[in-house]
């Protein structure tokens, strides 16, 4: 099941709302306003019991995978809790092991075989397939036990409440990677206002428009010429593909993400942002400080950090985490190529761009960082060296026709608009909006609350008008990032 999906949208949620909020009614019955005591066990269940149904519902056996691994996971974080010195190490080298194994053994125990197999060494294994989100779920449990035994979070001593952390389903299969501490306390103390429940929504639906209304309309464009149309393709029509891909793989993420955080909000969880418009960046470096925000924290606060950071074996530490960066995608070689691909620009931006920052031609350098991202996504797209070298001869211009072609002269005419609208849509609309309503009402109160009300209402029917008669008959509707 994905958001993006009306049996979600006009079955799921609804049916969950309406157990969710008697599960809120029952809470109160049980709250004691005299102690303040405010009971969330009710609620709480329903939303465990939502998000099963929520994994099971395409990945029936596996939902009893990522129940174990919420054990694992459980125990492990008592028994850092419980002990001392030696002892708590033990008990984090434990867990840590145990989400290791179990992400190594079906994500990359295939991947294994086949390369022992291509140096000539057969080894017995059974096809394993990859669960939906486990890299995602396995990194959060990862961040629990880390942050409980560095004594940044309190251990949850409530199975139930740890199972609701690492299986809500707004970010369970796609992300973003939220943290123990970031919604530790929301887990038993959270209100949900007016103002939460109508951000939310409107959250939401933004990410519904940028998925079913861009994204997946950019998909085909990025099929027509880098799957179906791969054998005879011109420079042009490389370039047509792997930018239409580009705008979708963000618009598809970022949607997501968007998604995830609206329903957080609504059920009264403040999940982190996880993209502040990468395609506006001025580096690299910068790209990947507004790209998958919380993937990026992650390896920084548990791989790079640890490793020394900037203060000891920089250039090792920078190809490190981008080497498991790209591992973390896929167990493919073009992921790792496209880790290491970065790292190695990350790690010469250091001596190079960054230092000359300040004096350098900014339009320039956001030209110099869209074309190394837009490279990076052909690396990321082809699974298959043999497409992605025809590919990339296409793309420089190595090609046998280089000029364009009716095919390509069509997708750019014919979809002039969805260009438009997604190239726009790349900038930071929202907060530019802002400003201007302030400078507009002139920061009055009820005048701006009126207006920013009123707009936000037109924009969120119009989405979801726009969405559902899209998804009408849609074939083309999977999060890509599902797949990690």
């Amino acid at each position: 099941m994905v958001f993006s999906d009306l049996f979600f949208l006009f079955v799921f949620i609804p049916a969950f709302a309406i157990c969710y909020l008697l599960g809120a009614w029952i809470d109160r019955k049980q709250s004691d306003l005299e102690t303040g005591y405010r009971s969330h066990k009710a609620k709480n269940l329903a939303l465990v019991l939502f998000s099963l149904i929520f994994y099971a519902w395409g990945e029936p056996v596996y939902v009893l995978l990522m129940i174990f691994c919420v054990f694992l996971n459980y125990l492990a974080g008592r028994g850092i809790d419980s002990q001392e010195g030696g002892r708590r190490k033990a008990a984090l080298m434990l867990g840590l092991i145990g989400n290791l194994l179990i992400l190594g053994t079906f994500k990359y125990l295939n991947f294994i075989v086949a390369q022992l197999a291509g140096v000539g060494i057969s080894v017995s294994a059974p096809t394993i397939a990859l669960p939906i989100g486990i890299s995602f779920y396995t990194f959060q449990s990862i961040s629990y036990l880390i942050d409980v035994y560095r004594k940044e979070s309190h251990v949850q001593r409530r199975f139930i409440d740890l199972l609701l952390y690492i299986s809500m389903f707004p970010q369970l299969i796609a992300g973003p990677i939220v943290r123990y501490g970031t919604i530790a306390n929301e887990i038993t103390d959270r209100r949900v206002t007016a103002s939460d429940f109508a951000e939310g929504a409107y959250r939401f639906l933004i990410g519904l428009g940028k998925k079913v209304i861009l994204a997946n309309q950019l998909s085909e464009i990025s099929d027509q010429f880098l799957v179906g149309g791969l054998g005879s393709l011109t420079t042009t029509g490389a370039w047509v593909g792997i930018v239409a891909f580009t705008l979708q793989i963000y618009f598809d993420f970022s949607g997501y993400s968007d998604m995830a955080i609206g329903l957080g909000r609504c059920m009264g969880f403040h999940f982190n942002e996880n993209f502040r418009h990468p395609y506006c960046c001025s580096s690299i470096t910068d790209f990947w400080r507004r790209w998958h925000i919380s993937l990026g924290s992650f390896f920084r606060d548990y791989v790079y950090i640890p490793m020394g950071g900037n203060r000891r074996h920089q250039p090792v530490n920078i190809l490190v985490v981008w080497f498991l960066t790209g591992m973390w995608h896929g167990a493919s070689w073009n992921f790792i190529i496209w880790g290491v691909y970065f790292g190695i620009i990350v790690m010469l931006e250091k001596y190079t761009i960054l230092r000359l920052k300040n004096i350098a031609y900014r339009p320039l350098l956001h030209l110099y960082s869209l074309l190394l991202v837009v490279i990076g996504w052909g690396i990321f797209y082809f699974d298959d060296f043999t497409q992605m070298q025809t590919f990339f001869h296409s793309f420089f211009g190595m090609g046998e026709t280089v000029f364009s072609d009716f095919i390509t002269e069509t997708a750019i005419l014919n979809n002039f608009w969805l260009w438009v609208v997604a190239l726009v849509f790349c900038l930071p609309l929202r907060s530019w909006a802002n400003s201007l309503l302030k400078l507009v009402t002139k920061d009055g109160g009820f005048l701006q609350e009126t207006v920013l009300f009123s707009v936000r209402t037109v924009v969120s029917v119009v989405i979801l008008i726009l969405s559902v008669a899209l998804l009408v008959g849609a074939t083309n509707n999977a999060f890509i990032y599902t797949r990690f």
